[in-house]
């Protein structure tokens, strides 16, 4: 054989082995990839519903769904109260109140920070559509808020929770 030739014939080989292996390690992270989002990688849209489902908790009229949707070491410093809730029966209690207003709450802005697997912080703006018990007469109050979860046993729960009635401008 030509020694040309033979020069070509191993370069384009071993290029084709070159190939053949960057495209089998290409496959072998695209399949990592696709096997860490099925095990476990947080998107935005996961950390949004989340809201979603404690506000679904709100609609029940019961105190302990909604507590049950917060950890046990959970921080709650309310819209509606002073005191600061620091445990189940706390939180809870300040529900029992809060609810008597049937609150139905719907995000205006939202800033999403997953941080890890485990945790995200969901801050913004909300606007909460309230009922007088008394009167019947509906009003809407804008907040801000901020939830900071943390995936426990395999569920995502509320580890602390700021909502603080928006100040007007000035």
């Amino acid at each position: 054989m030509n020694p040309k030739i033979r020069t070509r014939a191993v370069i384009a080989t071993a290029a084709a082995a070159a190939a053949v292996g960057t495209f089998t390690a290409g496959v072998g992270v695209a399949q990592a990839g696709d096997e860490q989002s099925r095990r476990g990688k947080v998107t935005e849209r996961e950390i949004a519903g989340l809201f979603d489902q404690w506000n679904a908790a709100l609609q029940t009229g019961d105190p302990e769904k909604v507590a049950d949707r917060y950890a046990q070491d959970a921080v709650l410093l309310p819209t509606a109260s002073p005191k600061i809730r620091t445990n189940h029966a706390e939180i809870a209690d300040y529900f029992e109140h809060f609810l008597q207003k049937k609150p139905r709450g719907e995000k205006i802005r939202s800033v999403i920070n997953i941080l890890d697997a485990n945790s995200a912080i969901d801050a913004g703006l909300y606007r909460f559509h309230l009922t007088d018990p008394a009167t019947g007469a509906t009003k809407a109050v804008e907040a801000r808020y901020t939830y900071e979860y943390e995936k426990r046993g395999g569920k995502w729960l509320i580890v602390n929770h700021h909502s603080s009635v928006l100040p007007a401008e000035g």
